[in-house]
């Protein structure tokens, strides 16, 4: 995207405290995730970095925080520049700490007299505890409470607010309004317009991007390359469009001018003699058309139409919630409710972040509620937001095995392969542990499973969570044209909008 004047101006007057200098890094062998990648970030700059599901984004957040170092080429971070990161999930083994613990983790050293600062930053992310009229009477002080006991939403709050409270120069934000509610996408898009300092972010929100956004540093996932823009989040996306829709007309020019001299050199051949000599010069004139064929980029496909086939036989009622409980200023709120699901019956689940609707979706799973009660019989497809229905011990091959035998069916790799296949899962990725892929690579399996298990019940908690903003509305049709019954949450509005609801239950109200 070519810059104003004032844009290359601003640029050269502001330092640079991160240079990438033809850094290439890989993954074990034949895994190479950059190549020669070179790059730079300004002090006070806000920047997109943006990539297919598995390019290698988190693994530059990981280099640029030293958690990783290059194959070879330079990464120069600028003296005292303090870095800061917020992961898309909370570690497993972090699981069990208080929300003090958790926050004493995010520094190098003791910080004493911490919960002020706690205090204040979960201000920021708009999580608060339990009123002090409550604490008073018996209940747990926020900074004293397990991380697991937070919802998925909250957790994000808690995630993003262990960057926050170290101030750092620069904050780097790994798809930071995952699980996020709207009140919080808002809180978080106030904050980041509002910080002095720089900021990367890892995102498939456009909206959320936009608002705040830059420049963007574009990392393919073929060529293993870094490309850098400047503008709005909005204005790149569509520069990097256009650029695709001209390489793909150069190349079709290209296409048909090299078979035009494939075709006068196959006839000058045939005729004998001297011409031999012109068809010579024809052949090398088509080998250097086609030397001139741009690589378009790959990773700007979108997984393939799908479906998600529903159990056979369904008859009768699939599911039925008479009542159901909330969590409110940390009580435990009984509600009566009156909703029954049968085949083809799509049920959506609202209410802000904490409110209790995961606590809800993983009762109705686990068949262990009061209120709600699934069919005996029944096989549940449960799409979870942490991915923790997944081994990560698998391999992907295992793993979508497991689920085309629990589906009912006789293993049939041919069929399987195809199906995987249509969700970009392809070569060495089939035999990856679950736990090594990235989380968008995770989704992906996620979706593959729900093909071959053919559920009855499709349970769904956030699933455009970590997945490219080109698979949704792909995700979205299948979502609508799923046969058996439905229980979905989502926070993102235009997702749910493609998506047939026959019944909505706010846990608010």
């Amino acid at each position: 995207m070519t810059m104003s004047k004032e844009t290359e101006k601003t640029l050269k007057t502001q330092e640079t405290i991160v240079r990438f200098e033809n850094v290439s890094f890989e993954w074990g062998v034949n895994k190479p995730i950059l190549d020669g990648v070179s790059f730079t970030v300004r002090r006070g700059m806000k920047f997109t970095l943006m990539g297919q599901n598995g390019a290698g984004k988190s693994t530059i957040f990981g280099l640029i925080s030293g958690l990783y170092h290059p194959e070879s080429g330079i990464i120069n971070v600028v003296k005292g520049v303090s870095i800061a990161s917020a992961k898309q999930v909370i570690p497993r083994d972090q699981l069990d700490c208080t929300v003090r613990e958790f926050f004493e983790k995010s520094f190098k050293h003791k910080v004493y007299d911490i919960d002020p600062k706690i205090d204040d930053i979960l201000e920021v992310v708009n999580l608060k505890g339990p009123p002090s009229r409550l604490v008073e009477a018996g209940h747990t002080k926020i900074h004293d409470k397990k991380i697991r006991t937070f919802s998925g939403g909250q957790q994000a709050r808690l995630l993003l607010a262990s960057a926050l409270i170290q101030d750092p120069d620069l904050l780097l934000l790994d798809e930071p309004t995952n699980n996020l509610d709207k009140a919080g996408i808002t809180h978080l898009t106030k904050f980041l317009i509002n910080y002095k300092k720089t900021v990367l972010v890892i995102s498939h929100d456009a909206e959320f991007l936009n608002a705040f956004t830059e420049g963007v540093l574009y990392l393919d996932v073929y060529t293993k390359k870094i490309e850098q823009y400047v503008g709005n989040y909005f204005n790149v996306v569509k520069d990097i469009t256009a650029r695709v829709e001209k390489e793909n007309m150069k190349n079709a020019q290209l296409q048909k001018e090299i078979q035009a001299k494939k075709d006068q050199a196959n006839v000058f051949a045939y005729k004998g003699g001297r011409l031999r000599l012109v068809a010579k010069r024809m052949r090398e004139k088509a080998e250097e058309l086609e030397e001139e064929i741009v690589d378009v980029r790959k990773e700007d496909r979108s997984i393939r139409p799908f479906n998600i086939p529903s159990q056979p036989d369904l008859i009768g009622e699939i599911l039925n919630i008479s009542s159901f409980t909330t969590i409110k200023n940390g009580k435990i709120v009984k509600h009566k409710a009156k909703i029954s699901l049968n085949k083809n019956g799509h049920l959506l689940l609202q209410g802000p972040n904490g409110i209790g609707k995961t606590t809800l979706l993983e009762r109705l799973a686990s068949g262990h509620a009061d209120g709600e009660k699934v069919k005996e019989g029944i096989r549940i497809g449960y799409y979870k937001q942490d991915f923790s229905t997944l081994n990560f011990e698998d391999t992907v091959y295992q793993s979508l095995s497991s689920a085309m035998l629990a589906g009912g069916e006789k293993l049939d790799e041919e069929r399987m392969r195809s199906i995987a296949a249509g969700f970009l899962i392809t070569g060495e990725f089939i035999r990856t542990k679950i736990g090594s892929l990235s989380e968008g690579q995770k989704g992906l399996v996620a979706f593959a499973r729900l093909v071959l298990q053919k559920p009855g019940l499709l349970i769904l908690d956030e699933p455009t969570n970590h997945i490219n903003f080109r698979h949704l509305p792909v995700i979205a049709k299948a979502l609508d044209e799923y046969k058996g019954a439905m229980v979905l949450v989502s926070h993102v509005p235009e997702f749910v909008k493609q998506i047939r609801i026959d019944e909505v239950l706010d846990l608010e109200k």
